[in-house]
């Protein structure tokens, strides 16, 4: 059999079938406003996944769920003893979700494999599409479940006690959808030779810049802390300004140097305070206490570091002040460098295809956070409108859908070795 050079064959993906199957899946769970609310591990869940694995069996793949709920559907290869080359996100939204966060990468590389079916295009090595189980978070912690049990960042026995807020466990929820499997869901090092996410960007840079593709180089460390800001409730009449312990006050100064901090450190640098729950809340008292959530994130940990020595160095000038101020870092995501090798087939693929594109780096955690501490990885963005997701307006252009569906393919060969 003649060998395919992938980056030059005229190997194109089906735009419109994608489409279609991307608009199938969102009718489940669709809201009035045109976006999706489908819980992890719902009846709405179930019928997505087994909407999936009805594609996937239709096209010859043989389908595999392990104890944590991920599923597997896998396209044999010439060398099935060589790890698979693997894909895919997941399919569960937000209660306000949109019909593409995740669901594009799972239902991009189930294109792949149709489209290497029409072609009449086998592997050597085998490829897998992967749905990871609950990565939003939203019914269900810790965020990424599945490809966190897989990639060892949490045991399978801590994921299947968690609760949701009516005390329904996940290992209950599992078991009533029907998908419990059997199979351990630990993945070993080495198990998977390469594993690619397609995902729409959840920003607005590529659009901005007018770029199709995002060649994502990492993923942002994240720090997230919970900050107490105590001072003393007053009279907001009698009590002269220059005589207050104003923790609201304090509170904001923090808020500023908590965006001019991260302003410091452009362009891959975050700062977030998202959450402020102000004591008594009443119209004609002196704020007494505050507590708020902070949120800094960047490209490696030394600039991680830095952001939070300067965070506490802005809590500590206030506690000169008169203000008790209490810092407790409650989550650390490391920064997560994705392989050369991969980002490299992703940046090839485009130009061969004579698509834009720009490095990007992933400000979100995603699947592929974890999956690359065992296996090489990485992602391909492509833009979203208005750079807004998370949300029942989200939208993308099917023509920039189509086009990271084809760098994935291209990737995919690439690294599978295709034959045609």
């Amino acid at each position: 059999m003649e060998r395919l050079d992938p980056t030059a064959a005229a190997v194109r993906i089906d735009g419109a079938r994608l489409w279609d199957s991307l608009m199938q899946l969102a009718q489940i769970g669709a809201t009035a406003k045109g976006g999706v609310c489908r819980l992890a591990l719902t009846d709405l869940d179930r019928q997505g996944r087994d909407l999936f694995v009805k594609w996937a069996t239709e096209i010859g793949c043989t389908v595999r769920v392990d104890a944590i709920g991920n599923i597997f559907a896998r396209r044999a290869g010439r060398n099935n003893h060589l790890p698979p080359v693997m894909t895919g996100s997941h399919i569960d939204t937000q209660p306000t979700g949109g019909k593409f966060d995740g669901n594009y990468g799972v239902l991009a590389g189930l294109e792949v494999l149709r489209t290497l079916n029409d072609r009449g295009i086998d592997t050597d090595a085998p490829l897998e599409v992967a749905v990871w189980t609950n990565e939003e978070g939203s019914r269900f912690v810790p965020v990424m479940m599945g490809s966190g049990v897989y990639a060892g960042a949490f045991t399978l026995d801590h994921a299947l006690v968690q609760k949701d807020h009516n005390g329904i466990s996940v290992a209950d929820a599992l078991a009533n959808i029907g998908y419990a499997g059997s199979e351990s869901p630990v993945g070993k090092p080495g198990a998977v030779g390469a594993y690619f996410e397609a995902h729409i960007e959840q920003g607005p840079v590529l659009e901005a810049n007018h770029k199709t593709i995002g060649v994502v180089q990492g993923a942002l460390g994240q720090r997230w802390y919970d900050v107490a800001v105590t001072g003393m409730e007053a009279h907001a009449g009698p009590t002269p300004m220059e005589l207050r312990r104003d923790a609201l006050l304090s509170a904001a100064q923090l808020i500023q140097a908590v965006n001019r901090i991260a302003c410091e450190h452009a362009p891959h640098s975050r700062g977030t305070v998202g959450w402020v729950d102000n004591y008594p809340n009443s119209r004609n008292v002196i704020p007494g206490r505050v507590k708020l959530s902070v949120d800094l994130r960047a490209a490696d940990d030394a600039t991680l570091d830095v952001l939070d020595a300067k965070l506490r160095a802005e809590c500590a000038a206030l506690a000169a002040n008169g203000i008790e101020v209490s810092v407790e870092q409650v989550v650390y995501f490391p920064p997560q460098p994705f392989a050369p090798e991969l980002v490299e087939a992703i940046r090839s693929g485009a130009q061969a295809l004579g698509l834009s594109s720009m490095d990007a780096i992933s400000g979100a955690g995603h699947d592929a956070v974890y999956l690359a501490r065992v296996a090489p990885t990485a992602m391909i963005f492509v833009p979203c409108k208005d750079g807004i997701s998370h949300n029942e307006i989200e939208d993308a252009d099917p023509a920039h859908l189509e086009a990271g569906c084809n760098v994935l393919l291209q990737a995919m060969l690439q690294r599978a070795g295709g034959v045609a």
